[in-house]
């Protein structure tokens, strides 16, 4: 199971606001002192007060895991997102006081690899870029796939140019204008056993890259994603849950989810993302068979039927809940 250890809540202090190309907002955050060490891959999760009240969203990490000095974040200004973005690209201001929990990280460097090739497409190079770090400072090898539409959407890129591992960092450009556009039949290696994927960006992106890496013979295991949004159909036949240890019986219909359900009759389960991608509403299974709608659970967990993603999958048949 991935690491969901630190939930403490912090108090951060916004150091530095940078807007940068691509409509992505650069963060850094700092504390009273060091702050809590993370590893490349994770996220924090930043309360964000919007007008129909406060929302939990989740924010890789970019910068260098061995500095304990800031946290530095990329936030895309999403139209299409649920108002956290939006809200904080319209509110957040330098010297002002955040509410942070973590970090966690779900979207871990592999140890074994003896390749490590990452693709980020537009706002999914945060966590790329951390990992990088750390790959850097292990001395491993790795290349770095960084995909945008132009340069002109190109965050981050005043810093990259400026990397001690910048030779490992291959810009691709929709438009080709000043770098190719990312071509899979010439940039993703042949899979060996060694070699892992790790990919970020928009799922369509993502299902790209993932797609073709099958196709090109890589495991599930040297395949490793992160959605930063997730469309999720959580509408379905009604079914029933029995809450074991609450000894309390639900039926959900077919337009909500466990959570809410649960929340209404006062046994309130922990939501952030409400997307199936944070892992926070994770709750064991005891019996029943799953309709697993998440992005977050592996396939080997999904097979052990005996966890569940409470903001979005739902139930064939009645569900025993270990709560």
């Amino acid at each position: 199971m991935k690491d969901m250890s630190d939930t403490k809540t912090m108090i951060l202090t916004v150091a530095e606001r940078f807007d940068d190309r691509g409509d992505i907002m650069q963060l850094t955050l700092k504390g009273d002192g060091p702050l809590p060490l993370f590893t490349a891959g994770a996220h924090i999760d930043l309360l964000v007060e919007t007008p129909e009240g406060p929302l939990w969203r989740q924010y890789s990490l970019a910068g260098n895991p061995a500095d304990r000095d800031c946290y530095r974040l990329g936030i895309l200004k999403d139209p299409e997102s649920r108002g956290g973005s939006t809200a904080l690209h319209r509110l957040v201001k330098t010297g002002e006081k955040v509410h942070v929990e973590g970090p966690r990280n779900h979207f871990p460097l592999a140890t074994d690899a003896t390749n490590t090739v990452l693709f980020g497409g537009g706002i999914g190079v945060t966590p790329m870029l951390a990992m990088a770090w750390e790959l850097h400072d292990r001395d491993a090898p790795f290349t770095l796939h960084y995909a945008t539409r132009s340069a002109e959407r190109t965050a981050f890129l005043d810093q990259i140019e400026g990397l001690p591992f910048r030779a490992n960092i291959v810009l691709h450009h929709d438009d080709g204008q000043g770098a190719e556009p990312l071509d899979l039949a010439r940039d993703l290696p042949k899979a060996e056993a060694g070699t892992h994927v790790y990919v970020c960006g928009p799922q369509g992106f993502m299902d790209w890259v993932i797609g073709e890496a099958e196709k090109a013979g890589y495991p599930g295991k040297q395949i490793h994603r992160e959605y930063f949004s997730a469309d999720v159909d959580a509408t379905g036949d009604s079914f029933e849950v029995y809450c074991e240890q609450s000894d309390l019986t639900v039926t959900v219909g077919p337009d909500e989810t466990i959570a809410k359900v649960l929340a209404r009759e006062g046994l309130k389960i922990e939501v952030k993302c409400e997307e199936g991608i944070c892992g926070t509403c994770v709750t064991d299974v005891l019996e029943g068979e799953i309709d697993h709608r998440d992005q977050f659970l592996t396939e080997e967990e999904r097979e052990d039927g005996d966890q569940i993603c409470c903001c979005c999958s739902r139930a064939k048949g009645r569900l025993v809940l270990d709560i």
